[in-house]
């Protein structure tokens, strides 16, 4: 994912001379993760450059770069950092454009890993997902496989909205042939990745692949997952969902982030306003913990795997 991800900015970086990359390390290192590598490099140092130690900064010069007609990509290092620029993102980056009466577009595409499960330490397991998507003005999107980790981020940077990217880091060395350049879906579409006709299964980034794990044993406990990775968390395909839920009548969401005023909790509220017709269970969950994340030493209990995505499956079955 990581060499998908470095060659979707080296492609924009091609075709559009204003898109620059920005952010601590990314330039004479490539990164911290490396999906910047030989950038700088290979488009000088006026568009691939380090910045301070300073997340707020980082933003800050990209809503001004994106004013004057760059299409800023900043990379906040981890998801904890993202924190610090919370300001500048919600009071400036998501609300530019409505309150210049959309004369003004800030196209600023800011990538964050995010997520759990590579043994990091405190503020390097974070999944802040629910706070960028409850702010008007902000796209917020995630790729869950190598393919779409290119794609999406070419159509985040093309895209005139401020972008928020999370990178599911524990899938950054996640391998798949994949023939450049890939096409895949639109921006803001969710995607099927398993056909099933049991119990609809929600996921995205990093428990793409955990829920597609999930599917596959499915079958030994007789049941039939349908998995659709959501891609885009603002806006939310509600059509894709809604098709999905109302072929199997039942729905499980999974995402490592913290249970309560999740993503789940959102998708919970308007599968029953939309679909209460159909349902024959209520909409389950499963989730990381109501907890901060926890040392590296436990984290494989904390997050979600595909035991407690099939025990939450099962449930649905039984009501």
């Amino acid at each position: 994912m990581v060499q998908a991800l470095n060659r979707a900015l080296s492609d924009e970086m091609e075709a559009d001379p204003d898109v620059i990359v920005l952010g601590e390390d990314v330039g004479t290192l490539g990164g911290v993760f490396r999906v910047t590598d030989q950038l700088q490099a290979k488009f000088g140092p006026h568009r691939c450059f380090d910045t301070p130690l300073a997340e707020v900064s980082i933003i800050g010069a990209s809503i001004g770069f994106a004013i004057y007609g760059r299409r800023p990509v900043p990379e906040i290092q981890f998801d904890g950092f993202a924190h610090t620029a919370f300001e500048q993102i919600v009071s400036q980056l998501a609300k530019y454009r409505n309150k210049t009466r959309g004369t003004v577009a800030v196209p600023v595409t800011v990538r964050v890993p995010y997520g759990g499960g590579i043994g990091g330490i405190e503020l390097h397991g974070e999944s802040p997902e629910s706070y960028w998507i409850h702010t008007p003005g902000l796209r917020v999107v995630t790729p869950g496989t190598t393919s779409d980790a290119y794609w999406l981020l070419r159509e985040s940077i093309r895209c005139n909205d401020p972008v928020i990217f999370l990178e599911p880091k524990r899938r950054y060395y996640l391998r798949e042939d994949v023939e450049f350049p890939f096409t895949g879906a639109p921006l803001d579409k969710a995607v099927v990745r398993a056909e099933g006709t049991d119990v609809t299964l929600l996921a995205y980034g990093p428990l793409v692949r955990t829920a597609m794990e999930a599917a596959a044993a499915g079958p030994a406990d007789g049941l039939s997952i349908e998995v659709v990775d959501l891609r885009s968390l603002s806006p939310l395909d509600d059509e894709t969902i809604l098709t999905s839920v109302r072929k199997t009548g039942r729905c499980v969401v999974a995402h490592e982030a913290q249970r309560t005023l999740g993503v789940g909790a959102e998708i919970a509220a308007r599968v029953s306003e939309a679909a209460f017709d159909v349902l024959q269970a209520p909409v389950l969950r499963a989730t990381g913990f109501d907890t901060p994340y926890p040392p590296a030493r436990i984290e494989q209990y904390w997050l979600p795997d595909a035991e407690r995505i099939l025990d939450r499956a099962t449930q649905a079955m039984e009501y």
